[in-house]
């Protein structure tokens, strides 16, 4: 059975993270993203919006290329909650086909956009194949262009091994976002943190709950 929850933290030994960036991919922003991680030598997971996948299809394909996860942020980016069951499936099924059709495998992970769900969403993307996942940093707000500095106070505050931070690399000017990721990125792998992919943290837990088990 799986645990039908929105997933923010995972119970983990080693001191690893998992950033995502939402609402992609962006001709100007993403490739910045890109490049921070090569530097770092580590993995994100970008949550694309299907409408954006089939206007910058070749930085989708570089996203995958270069080792990231491709996860389901929908297509058109609606509050799932506000349709019905059908039109919330069509969303996540539209953005499914587009994933696939980069990584030619099914993506494993779902953000709602807004954070919007219900019972019966989760449920939908629990019969998918997905888990939903959220974000420790939601106060971070890096969608809003609160500043650096708050983006950087809300996150630095809420990290710890296995957590998922939530930024946002589309829909807009992100300039603040990547500049703020930049020290993060820098700040962690310092710290001897290493930055996976959500589905590797998902990995890495289980693994960890068998041996505890």
């Amino acid at each position: 059975m799986v645990n039908i929850v929105m997933v923010e933290q995972e119970s983990v030994r080693e001191k690893v993270v998992a950033f995502t960036f939402d609402d992609g991919p962006h001709p100007v922003y993403t490739p910045q993203v890109l490049e921070i991680f090569r530097r770092a030598g580590g993995q994100a997971t970008f949550f694309m919006i299907g409408q954006e996948m089939e206007n910058h299809p070749e930085i989708a394909a570089e996203v995958h290329r270069e080792g990231h996860e491709i996860a389901n942020h929908t297509y058109t980016h609606p509050d799932l909650t506000k349709l019905t069951l059908e039109e919330a499936g069509e969303e996540l099924q539209r953005a499914e086909n587009l994933v696939q059709e980069v990584t030619g495998q099914p993506a494993r992970c779902f953000r709602p956009p807004y954070f919007g769900v219900n019972d019966d969403i989760l449920s939908l993307a629990a019969e998918r194949g997905y888990r939903t996942i959220g974000a420790v940093n939601g106060d971070a707000k890096d969608w809003d262009n609160p500043g650096v500095e708050h983006i950087l106070e809300h996150t630095r505050s809420a990290v710890k091994p296995g957590s998922v931070l939530i930024f946002h690399d589309g829909y807009g000017e992100r300039s603040q976002t990547v500049e703020a990721v930049r020290v993060l990125v820098d700040e962690l792998v310092a710290e001897g943190y290493r930055l996976v992919t959500v589905s590797e943290l998902l990995d890495i837990s289980r693994d960890h709950d068998a041996k505890t088990t």
